[in-house]
């Protein structure tokens, strides 16, 4: 044990380390950045960034076995999700069934997890009872958190809100619509937070409950300022809980696509997934992690991750997708990789605020590289469109024929 301290001593040393501290405050402090929010911490944030060796990337010369390393990656990929939910039967339980035009539209809710029931739109094409081609189709971010799958399927009696934003990001249209009527069986889920699956506490108002007709424009802004003022309590109490969000969200995605794939109108090997935003970047990630997926559509979410830290955190890198550790390990395009030689196609705008112009470029040639590198340049497409963060027509157009040719 050591030496008991004399009050003298203890004394002399409080005056040491007042003195200390005295030094340490005299420095100058860091000189501020002048065009990032992070300021005086910004240059040692970066630096860690920069530092990153990404020594799980498939660029590094010693990696040259596609398999093997897409093994190894996709299993610390789940590893770093920090969630591994025991599987569990579906228990499908159907809330509804009607006949839309060109397709049949069931309303239903499945278990994920032993926490967890979503609630997902299936859409079946009408005509002769075979096979289809597959689509998991994933609904945006959008700081939107009122209606979840709505964003992308027809909905009777659309609250004027929703309406304005599909207007806004799909062209107004419902693209789970558009791909039904093509021919793929489609489904769509609610995102952990989002839709059914919203934060509700018992002082909200009926209205918000039922996401009433009634809603003042007003009224769902106010809903989704507060559900985005409170993702950080969200995130913070599943770290807490000793999970990831991105893993509750991407867990559900895989077992969205085992459901459709276990329904007798789905052929099991043509599937695709699809998405905007968040979505896209839920689209990308289920098609590394999940080599079912024939071929993935990644809309408006990729960029080099060490690009976005300067100044395009604050509004493009939520806590409810981002997997925490993971640049030490990858950038996010290096895990195109992990889907070659499936097919990919990545969408981006050239006025999308919420990317670096750098970030999207360094990105189109790092999945490049990998395709490359993978013997697969021709199964991978990148796309830079004149256009803000959106889905529009023209997108939709290109999106449509380039899936018709790989699933």
């Amino acid at each position: 044990m050591p030496p008991p301290v004399s009050r003298r001593g203890f004394s002399a040393a409080l005056a040491g380390l007042a003195a200390s501290t005295a030094t340490v405050r005299a420095q100058p402090p860091a000189e501020a950045h002048v065009d990032s929010p992070l300021g005086s911490l910004y240059a040692p944030v970066q630096s860690l960034a920069d530092s990153s060796p990404l020594e799980l990337s498939f660029l590094r010369p010693e990696f040259g076995d596609l398999a093997a390393w897409q093994q190894v990656a996709r299993r610390r990929l789940f590893d770093l999700l920090l969630y591994s939910p025991a599987r569990v039967t579906a228990d499908v339980q159907l809330v509804s069934r009607r006949q839309r035009e060109g397709y049949r539209e069931e309303r239903l809710t499945f278990r994920t997890t032993p926490q967890f029931r979503v609630p997902a739109h299936l859409l079946i094409p009408d005509g002769p009872p075979m096979p289809r081609p597959g689509v998991v189709l994933l609904h945006d971010h959008g700081g939107f958190y009122l209606w979840g799958r709505e964003k992308v399927v027809a909905n009777d009696n659309q609250h004027p809100a929703l309406t304005r934003f599909k207007q806004q990001y799909y062209a107004g249209r419902s693209i789970g619509e558009e791909l039904v009527r093509q021919g793929y069986v489609v489904i769509a889920i609610d995102m952990f937070y989002w839709g059914e699956r919203r934060l509700i506490l018992p002082a909200s108002s009926l209205a918000l409950r039922e996401r009433s007709a009634a809603l003042s424009e007003q009224q769902v802004n106010q809903f989704n300022g507060w559900a985005s003022q409170n993702e950080q309590l969200m995130a913070r109490s599943l770290l807490t809980a000793g999970v990831t969000w991105p893993g509750i969200a991407l867990w559900d995605d895989i077992r969205t696509l085992d459901y459709l794939a276990s329904r007798p109108e789905v052929d099991a090997n043509r599937l695709a997934c699809l998405g905007l935003s968040v979505g896209g970047y839920r689209s990308f990630m289920l098609a590394a992690l999940d080599p079912r997926i024939k071929a993935a559509v990644d809309v408006c979410w990729m960029t080099a991750f060490a690009g976005q830290i300067e100044k395009h955190v604050a509004n493009t890198m939520g806590e409810s997708f981002l997997i925490p550790g993971m640049y030490r390990y990858f950038d996010l395009p290096d895990l195109a990789a992990a889907i070659a030689p499936r097919a990919l196609m990545t969408i981006m705008g050239s006025r999308d605020g919420l990317f670096p112009a750098s970030g999207i470029k360094t990105s189109f040639q790092k999945i490049g590289q990998c395709y490359e590198k993978a013997n697969a340049s021709h199964k991978q497409l990148c796309r830079l469109f004149d256009a803000p963060h959106e889905f529009n027509l023209d997108m939709q157009g290109e999106v449509w024929e380039w899936l018709r040719k790989q699933v």
